[in-house]
């Protein structure tokens, strides 16, 4: 039986991608023409603004004040290049001098404020009330948040096409100089640590919002690895599955007792970190799904792996057939100029609170989704579909 609310079933626009703000109260939706701002507990649209060219990635600040915009698309309101020959009808920009620009615009003025220039494409833009991070292709660029913005450091990083890059409240995270490795910035103190994570490329950071917290995907996909800070050390590796997989998004809850993440399976998983272990015989029995064989030291180690609490299916939404799947590799760039990973965003995961999530998705088919964690008639922790909705009309 079908349980889910249909809230809205029109199709629009294509949305290129989406981004929550800092708490998730609100998310933002790049598109062809502009940009837009949703409630996201409601999906209720708050803003909607026509730019006159399309916005590959916008980053909302606050409460819906400021948002951090780049231009992207098939007209980019600011020049992008990163364009695949296959992809027809896109603006090809080869000019060797063109500046790409990260510009700030304000809401409450109706106009833009500031902005930062660079001589290769954006990937993403990161904001918080102190600070503003750029990352390009192979650097991190942290700025205190100053009219003009005020340069604090600057990183070389491997190829980040997906722009990875998380702002915490006191910690900037992203990759560093070698594959599976993760560097974060102190940005009170300007000091520098660096995680060995994994040994194939990054695909996915988050922060917990206490900052005590990091946790790592790699393009393998199959093991999630959780830090502390500012101790650096391995608290915990939790088990997505056995098959590789494409990770979309990784989210601590608000109390950071719990981790979701989401991935190309279409499937929505949450860890309950309080009982996660790394394969030693006295974790929760109700986290590892071999049960006795767990106790198994001549076996592989799957077997004691920490595997999800919960699971259920999310919606990527029906793309055209010339979209394409969600780019693997986290080494390889893309072809959606001024979007990160040059794909529309898919699985973003954002905690409305410590028991609802909300997963989004860009593209032509662009859906909201919400959840809800509970416990089922077995005392097991379960996920429940709560509401869907098609954002954009």
């Amino acid at each position: 039986m079908n349980t889910r609310p249909v809230l809205d079933s029109d199709t629009g626009p294509f949305v290129l991608s989406v981004s929550f703000n800092d708490d998730c109260s609100f998310f933002s939706a790049a598109l062809e023409t502009g940009f837009r701002v949703y409630c996201a507990t409601s999906c209720d649209e708050q803003i909607a603004r026509e730019v006159g060219g399309g916005i590959g990635c916008a980053e909302l600040l606050g409460k819906k004040s400021y948002i951090g915009l780049v231009g992207g698309g098939r007209q980019p309101k600011y020049p992008q290049n990163k364009v695949c020959p296959e992809d027809s009808g896109w603006l090809l920009v080869n000019d060797a001098d063109i500046i790409y620009e990260v510009q700030i615009w304000n809401d409450k003025m109706r106009r833009f404020t500031t902005s930062v220039e660079f001589k290769t494409p954006v990937q993403r833009v990161r904001l918080s009330q102190t600070h503003l991070v750029v990352a390009l292709l192979n650097s991190v660029n942290i700025y205190r948040m100053k009219i003009p913005p005020e340069k604090v450091a600057e990183y070389e990083t491997v190829d980040n096409p997906f722009g990875l890059c998380e702002l915490g409240n006191d910690i900037v995270a992203f990759p560093g100089r070698r594959a599976g490795q993760v560097k974060i910035f102190d940005l009170k103190t300007t000091n520098v640590s660096i995680i060995s994570a994994h040994t194939n490329p990054l695909r996915a950071i988050a922060i917990s919002r206490d900052g005590q917290l990091i946790a790592t995907a790699s393009e393998q996909g199959t093991l999630l690895k959780v830090y502390s800070f500012p101790s650096c050390t391995s608290l915990v590796e939790l088990r997505r599955g056995l098959d590789p997989a494409a990770i979309f998004s990784l989210a601590f809850s608000p109390d950071g007792s719990t981790l979701a993440v989401t991935s190309d399976k279409s499937t929505l998983h949450i860890f309950d970190l309080k009982t996660a272990t790394t394969a030693t015989p006295e974790g929760n029995p109700k986290q590892n799904k071999y049960g006795f064989l767990a106790h198994i030291p001549v076996l592989p180690r799957h077997f004691s792996d920490a595997y999800p609490t919960a699971s259920i299916k999310f919606n990527m939404g029906e793309e055209p057939l010339t979209w394409g799947p969600h780019l693997r590799s986290a080494t390889m760039s893309a072809g959606i100029p001024g979007v990160p990973g040059g794909r529309p965003t898919k699985g973003l995961i954002g905690w409305l609170d410590d028991e609802t999530i909300a997963v989004l998705g860009a593209g032509q088919d662009a859906r909201w989704e919400r959840f809800q964690t509970g416990v089922d008639d077995k005392g097991n922790k379960c996920l429940a579909l709560t509401g869907w909705r098609r954002y954009i009309a």
